[in-house]
């Protein structure tokens, strides 16, 4: 028992850079404390003293905001962090050197009796309001994203993100090569993102690069082809994405503009 106690411990202090010292962790940590008082309600709930588990998980809940059945099976070295606002029901199963940040739920999708809930592998990643439902398996070396609703099995080293969660591809180099050239072709550049991120509206953003890329490609296919039967030769020099200056078919509010344009360059001043 207090070797699993100084297992928890010390894997927080080695996970969490704000953590200062050992003492720090163990008497101000929720998430360490929810996990010792989880301890003691497990092996009573084993030993049939069901109601006096579920008052201790009660009384946890209550000091730390951390919810854990009795019945929950939790490995070595699992790490809470923060911890306000995570459940983990009866039948879920977390294994060793997982990490859980706060808003995580482990929860059921029926009312019938058996397997309800989750089971982690180990080396785990849940992200801070991350919902994962049913009884589904995630693999060894996961990460789900932050408020991410998993409701399907997800495969070992694999990342889910979104509402319901999906698996990010990794981009290749050739993709990647092909997107900076169209970024730089088109004047455009998705505000600083990355291709490997997972936030799923840079995916979306960088999916546009590629059907932009392929049909760049297609029309310069067809250009080609067009001027080898004798036609004459498209321009497929696209133009630049700079700002353009409008200038208004009315003469008043051109003049208004023109007012609003030299007032502003004079408060410049």
């Amino acid at each position: 028992m207090f070797k699993r106690i100084r297992e928890d411990v010390k894997c927080v202090f080695e996970r969490d850079p704000a953590a200062r010292n050992l003492w720090d962790v163990f008497t101000t940590y929720p998430g360490v404390h929810a996990i010792i008082w989880h301890r003691a309600a497990h092996f009573l709930w084993h030993k049939g003293l069901k109601w006096l588990a579920r008052f201790i998980a009660t009384a946890a809940r209550w000091f730390t905001g951390i919810e854990i059945h009795p019945a929950a099976q939790i490995g070595h070295r699992v790490f809470i962090d923060h911890g306000m606002g995570v459940v983990i029901g009866e039948t879920a199963e977390i294994g060793d050197d997982c990490t859980l940040y706060h808003g995580v739920t482990l929860g059921g999708t029926s009312w019938k009796e058996g397997k309800r809930h989750p089971t982690l592998g180990v080396r785990v990643v849940v992200g801070a309001g991350a919902k994962i439902l049913g009884p589904i398996h995630i693999g060894d070396d996961a990460r789900v994203g932050s408020n991410a609703v998993v409701v399907k099995d997800v495969p070992d080293g694999k990342t889910v993100v979104g509402i319901p969660a999906r698996v990010v591809q990794k981009t290749t180099d050739k993709q990647r090569k092909k997107r900076e050239e169209m970024a730089q072709k088109i004047g455009f550049e998705a505000y600083g993102v990355t291709q490997d991120a997972d936030d799923p509206v840079e995916k979306a953003i960088y999916s546009l690069l590629d059907h932009v890329q392929a049909q760049d490609e297609r029309l310069a296919q067809l250009s080609q082809e067009i001027e080898r039967l004798g036609g004459a030769r498209v321009d497929m020099q696209l133009p630049k994405l700079d700002d353009v200056v409008l200038e208004p078919d009315d003469p008043e509010q051109a003049a208004h503009l023109h007012v609003v344009a030299e007032s502003k360059h004079t408060d410049s001043k």
